[in-house]
């Protein structure tokens, strides 16, 4: 795991007080349940990331995260 700057030191140090009072493995499984998708088209697997959002063209709303796989081009949606 890689942390950057003061905000992502102190995201990992709440991570890491979560983590002593609950497994921290099933923290982990969450994580990647969160903000790892999967293409249902090409079938690639990817984190998650802001170079990834599709917003609409009319509006400006979010769509969802496109692929990152080169030719692709499927919106995944994002489902909470």
């Amino acid at each position: 795991m890689f942390v950057r700057n003061r905000a992502g030191i102190g995201a990992f140090n709440q991570f890491v007080e979560r983590a002593e009072a609950e497994d921290l493995w099933t923290e982990l499984s969450n994580l990647d349940k969160r903000y790892r998708l999967q293409c249902p088209k090409c079938g690639r697997k990817f984190w998650v990331e802001k170079k990834l959002i599709k917003t609409s063209n009319l509006d400006g709303s979010f769509r969802g995260f496109r692929c990152p796989e080169n030719g692709c081009g499927t919106i995944i949606k994002w489902e909470k």
